[in-house]
């Protein structure tokens, strides 16, 4: 069975980085997808960023553009979400997802097939 953990989050000030990370098991394939997603309280969960492992596509939220980097190594199923810039708003429980299919710069959380627990991110002004 897929399994997703994530983590690297904490506390950090405004202007800060930090770095997730979300280790996959369960699966041997080389065409599959990893997005990120967040929820702060009283939100919806929102789309941050996806990977399209062995397609070479990345696509990202607006508000996280030019901040946020995604990246992945498919031979240790590891899988990055580097943050830059934080911000306040960008505080939220951050959760890693996984599909074999290929997806699209929609960021749509029903797209994804298996989530990983979440790791918080606390940003400070």
């Amino acid at each position: 069975e897929v399994q997703l953990q994530a983590s690297g989050g904490g506390l950090v000030q405004a202007g800060g980085s930090l770095r997730l990370s979300c280790a996959a098991s369960g699966f041997s394939i080389d065409h599959y997808a990893i997005g990120w997603f967040r929820q702060a309280p009283g939100k919806e969960r929102q789309g941050v960023a996806c990977i399209n492992i062995g397609h070479n596509t990345t696509y990202y939220a607006d508000s996280v553009k030019g901040r946020f980097t995604i990246s992945g190594d498919n031979t240790k199923k590891t899988f990055y979400l580097q943050m830059n810039s934080l911000k306040p708003e960008d505080t939220a429980v951050y959760y890693c997802a996984y599909t074999k299919f290929v997806v699209s710069a929609d960021l749509r959380a029903y797209d994804y097939d298996y989530w990983g627990q979440g790791t918080l991110v606390t940003v400070s002004s």
